[in-house]
């Protein structure tokens, strides 16, 4: 009794740990996810925490009320438009305040703002503010002198009814002035330096669906007032990289391209070389917690902010589910960070962030207060790795990589990277393999056909003197089985040839199989098995350039349903057809028939596997050519077959073909149909059965 009551006292303390230590496990998550080639969300170390978190009142100015915007600038100083508090706010590279700018005199008179929503500062450290709600921006200069307003655009292309609401703005190396306006869907307004309105940038294509425009067509005017609105989708932030390009995230959700890249002439220059485009979540992640949380979840990511890093990564600000998403400069996802919480590494309504050399700001409306992140030595690594690979330093990139790989060891981008430094060093095999572990076919076609040149020159003297030999024995070996055939006496009574001789001269074969008796039945099943065998070997085995099979779904049953179910099915829905339509062949002489017509997808398929292993990704339609010869070699056998079998003509056939495709679809359809109404019928008996216990 003792005994147990010491074991009971140690469970409940275990438990109470248990109990105490998982809320500050949940609150400090020590990873976080990036998505593989497979689009699957797989744990990745974080890439950044918490180095500080800054309140108004900790600076003695009062709380920040819902703050809309940050900006660092080249100095590394922070601005922050505090907007229902109408000012904006100075810190310096610390984080500690270095001023407030909350009016300013303008012509004598004491002005101020009006929820301004943007900010930014140029090299010149003048302050530029989109005063939202007074229609202007407002340039300073660093002690908080007016220096110019610009005031709403004039011109022509703007409509008579536009209300201007200037959100973001940002300045280029020219002059130039750039806003992001609300309700401006025709792009981002270009101004000169004096303020003079100039045009739109980059405006977004309309998005709607042909059964909406085909309805606005039909509709009277009435009606077409009343529908909504085919108007391309303005954008929410904008921001301009080192090199003058700027980068824009629309506001909308699902949006095809949410993040672009425009050049000087408002085109997207974007690369979207990764596994899938910079779209923040590529797919569905499960959420803990009720399903109203769970369907608030789903979709993909709504970008409300962007920020270009020195080091030509950018990151997007996913407003929907509070993370960044960082991508390097051919737009492949780096890392994430963030998510909805109260912790310092959470947000709960993150509007603005920026980056801060190696540090990433992010401004949190909702618990009005900026966090400053540095990167963890996973983020750090990552960081230069990138860094070195596009500055040319593909050594220096490679053993950062190799540290990225010791941390996470599921990081594709890491394996492209070492790929592509053994590449440049002429190690083309061992970048092969680096490649593969990548899921990067582009460079692994590159590399394969270095490796494979170089194979050629180095063993041209063995290669060809093999060919020679090869070719030699066999016009040997012809040679010798002339002269010896009329001295070779064997039974061939056509069995073994026949097969062959289908495929070749399909009218007499199948006549000699059915007529003849010369078809066998176990040859058919035969096939039909080699034929699950090549498939097996195909789907493991093809090479990489052309095998997109995830290797640990791949599963050899699978073949049954795919070749000999079908089989199968079409053999009883033919032979019950034809037993109908005054058909001549046998169940056993339909089997006989599809069997020999699937033996050219054997004969191809068997060396296409060997040869897809060489073949590279400019070369790789050959491949799939064989697939077609193979599959149109297929379906004229089978054509014949069911022809000469049953003595149908043309018409007849594509008719009985065409009832045979129906059939096995009703047999599939009754399949599933009996199988759902099976297990209705045990659940209702273990229900049953549950309820008699109960009773009993």
């Amino acid at each position: 009794m003792r005994m147990r009551k010491i074991t009971g006292l140690l469970l409940a303390t275990a438990l109470l740990t248990a109990c105490l230590a998982a809320p500050a496990a949940a609150e400090e998550p020590d990873h976080t996810y990036n998505y593989s080639y497979w689009r699957e969300a797989e744990p990745a170390p974080l890439p950044y925490t918490a180095e500080r978190t800054i309140n108004g009142s900790d600076l003695g100015i009062g709380e920040f009320l819902n703050p809309q915007d940050v900006y660092v600038s080249s100095d590394g100083h922070i601005f922050i438009a505090d907007t229902d508090n109408n000012r904006v706010v100075h810190l310096d590279e610390t984080g500690d305040l270095a001023g407030v700018f909350d009016g300013f005199d303008n012509e004598g008179k004491a002005d101020a703002f009006n929820k301004p929503h943007g900010v930014f500062v140029d090299r010149n450290k003048d302050v530029y503010v989109a005063d939202t709600q007074n229609g202007r921006v407002v340039r300073l200069n660093e002690s908080g002198k007016l220096l110019q307003i610009y005031g709403p655009p004039v011109s022509s292309v703007i409509p008579r009814d536009f209300q201007y609401f200037p959100n973001k703005v940002s300045v280029d190396r020219t002059g130039r002035i750039y806003v992001v306006a609300k309700g401006a869907y025709e792009g981002v307004m270009e101004f000169d330096g004096q303020g003079d309105f100039r045009g739109y940038v980059g405006t977004n294509k309309v998005r709607f669906s042909p059964a909406d425009l085909f309805w606005k067509r039909l509709a009277t005017k009435e009606q077409s007032s009343r529908m909504q609105l085919f108007l391309p989708v303005e954008f929410a932030n904008l921001d301009l990289d080192d090199r003058g390009f700027m980068y824009v995230v629309s506001s909308e959700a699902n949006a095809a391209a949410p993040i672009k890249r425009l050049n000087p002439g408002g085109e997207d220059v974007l690369r979207r070389e990764g596994y899938f485009d910079p779209v923040g979540d590529v797919a569905a992640l499960r959420v803990s917690g009720d399903q109203q949380e769970a369907v608030a979840n789903a979709g993909s990511s709504t970008f409300g902010d962007v920020a270009a890093d020195v080091s030509g990564m950018y990151s997007g600000l996913d407003t929907r589910r509070g993370r960044i998403f960082t991508y390097n400069r051919d737009g492949s996802l780096l890392y994430q960070f963030g998510g909805f919480g109260m912790t310092d590494e959470a947000f709960v309504n993150p509007t603005a962030i920026d980056a801060q050399g190696d540090r990433m700001i992010v401004l949190d409306a909702g618990l009005n207060r900026l966090v400053i992140f540095s990167s963890t030595r996973y983020g750090a690594l990552i960081r230069t790795g990138v860094k070195a690979h596009f500055a040319g330093r593909s050594d220096e990139a490679a053993r950062t990589w190799e540290q990225v790989l010791q941390l996470n060891a599921n990081f594709d981008i890491a394996y492209i990277g070492i790929g592509k430094a053994l590449l440049k060093k002429g190690e083309n095999k061992t970048a092969m393999a680096y490649f593969k572990n990548g899921n990067n076919r582009k460079y692994y076609s590159e590399s394969l056909d270095r490796y494979r040149s170089e194979y050629v020159w180095n063993h041209f003297g063995v290669i060809m003197s093999s060919a020679i030999g090869l070719l030699a024995a066999t016009i040997g070996g012809r040679v010798y089985w002339r002269r010896r055939k009329p001295a070779v006496h064997y039974i061939d009574n056509g069995v073994w040839t026949t097969p062959l001789r289908t495929i070749v001269r399909p009218f007499s074969g199948f006549w000699e199989m059915k007529y003849e008796q010369k078809g066998r039945a176990w040859i058919a099943l035969a096939i039909l098995l080699l034929l699950v065998i090549t498939m097996i070997v195909k789907r493991q085995y093809a090479g990489f350039v052309v095998n997109f099979n995830k290797p640990d779904e791949l599963n050899s049953l699978d073949e049954l349903k795919f070749i000999v179910l079908p089989f199968l099915l079409f053999c009883v829905s033919n032979w019950s057809l034809t037993t109908l339509m005054d058909g001549e062949g046998k169940f056993r002489d339909i089997v006989t028939a599809v069997g020999y017509a699937m033996l050219p997808l054997v004969l191809i398929f068997l060396p296409q596997t060997l040869l897809s292993n060489l073949v590279t990704l400019g070369e790789a339609p050959f491949y799939y050519l064989l697939d077609t010869i193979a599959y149109l070699w297929f379906g004229w056998l089978l054509f014949v077959g069911t022809m000469t079998v049953h003595q149908y003509s043309i018409g007849k056939t594509v008719l009985t073909l065409a009832l045979t495709a129906f059939v096995m679809a009703f047999i599939v359809f009754l399949g599933l149909l009996c199988f759902s109404l099976l297990q209705q019928m045990l659940l209702f008996v273990k229900s049953l059965y549950r309820e008699i216990l109960v009773r009993w």
